[in-house]
């Protein structure tokens, strides 16, 4: 076979009965595989953790812990979520198709096995396997990059992790798809990335910026965007990183965007970001109570720079995240107290 990449890929091969195993073992092992087996769901699940296989080709019907709950541990868990499981069905078994869909199976295989389908479907899947991995890590190297840019400015404190918060809870609040209420939770590490090529000078300087200082910090929102737009995974993040400092009358920047010519999930995420500022104390002031933030909110919003619908809704959260704290409060003191 084709190699790859220079490390020889890994495929695990989990069946109860041993002339199954044995027949996907020599099929493998003519590719080039370096093959592994197992003959249960427990031994499959501590082979993975041992051995990290590339792919597992995954017997359906075992005694105790059948397939689908070996491949819905493994969805299930950040370390093994993108190993590509193969199911092994019968020819006419729909229903087991069905289920394996439903546990998170990646193709499915039947017996008796075609070489070359094999061949072709595990060597497909090792390979975006590995892309999916390498972006992976693309991905957590620019949250590790917004990471260190937080931790320039000691006056942020924990402003990342608490928009991750506020991203989460605001976005359900407002209804939104699972896919946007993960661009705002990724916004809020994210956002600020390109202050990484602003100078210590100008991003730490305590008094007024320059004109000309404050020039080159505006430039943080396109040094973020050029910085996250080639990873398709952030095409609904690099919006939030370009344009949350737009204002609703135009008078934003880095484009003057004017109304809802400002992606919506800027215009939202902007509210969170300027909410959690006010809220949080900061050297140089005390922290806003939130009626006090939500009143600043709403001299903004007279101004013309934010959505008035938006800020409304904002609102609502903010009242119901309250209620629900004080039920909760009130609900905590009334339970018997144990040692």
């Amino acid at each position: 076979m084709s190699r790859l990449d220079s490390e020889r890929p890994r495929v695990l091969v989990v069946d109860d009965h041993p002339s199954s195993r044995m027949t996907a073992v020599a099929l493998l092992s003519v590719e080039g595989y370096e093959v592994l087996e197992a003959d249960s769901g427990p031994g499959a699940l501590e082979s993975v953790v041992a051995s990290n296989p590339d792919l597992i080709l995954l017997d359906v019907m075992m005694p105790g812990m059948d397939g689908f709950e070996v491949c819905r541990r493994l969805k299930q868990d950040e370390q093994t979520r993108l190993t590509p499981i193969v199911f092994v069905t019968a020819l006419d078994d729909r229903r087991a198709r069905l289920k394996g869909i439903e546990a998170g199976g990646d193709d499915f295989l039947t017996k008796p096995f075609d070489q070359l389908e094999l061949s072709a479907r595990v060597k497909s899947l090792i390979r975006q396997k590995r892309l999916n991995e390498d972006l992976d890590h693309a991905e957590q190297v620019l949250f590790s990059i917004a990471r260190t840019v937080e931790s320039r400015d000691p006056n942020t404190g924990d402003h990342c992790e608490r928009l991750v918060e506020w991203g989460r809870a605001f976005g359900e609040f407002l209804g939104l798809s699972r896919t946007e209420i993960r661009d705002l939770m990724w916004g809020g590490y994210l956002h600020d990335i390109g202050k990484v090529g602003i100078p210590d000078a100008v991003l730490l300087k305590p008094g007024k910026f320059t004109p000309e200082e404050w020039a080159v910090m505006q430039q943080h929102v396109l040094i973020g965007e050029k910085i996250c737009q080639p990873l398709r995974t952030m095409r609904g993040v690099v919006p939030i990183i370009r344009h949350h400092h737009e204002r609703w009358d135009g008078t934003g920047y880095p484009d003057g965007l004017v109304g809802d010519q400002i992606p919506f999930l800027a215009q939202v995420f902007q509210i969170i970001d300027i909410y959690d500022a006010l809220t949080s104390e900061r050297p140089y002031k005390k922290a806003f109570t939130p009626e006090e933030a939500l009143s600043i909110l709403d001299e903004e919003t007279a101004k013309g720079w934010r959505n008035p619908d938006l800020v409304y809704k904002f609102k609502e959260f903010i009242r119901a995240t309250e209620m629900n704290a004080r039920d909760a409060f009130v609900v905590s003191k009334k339970l018997p107290q144990t040692i």
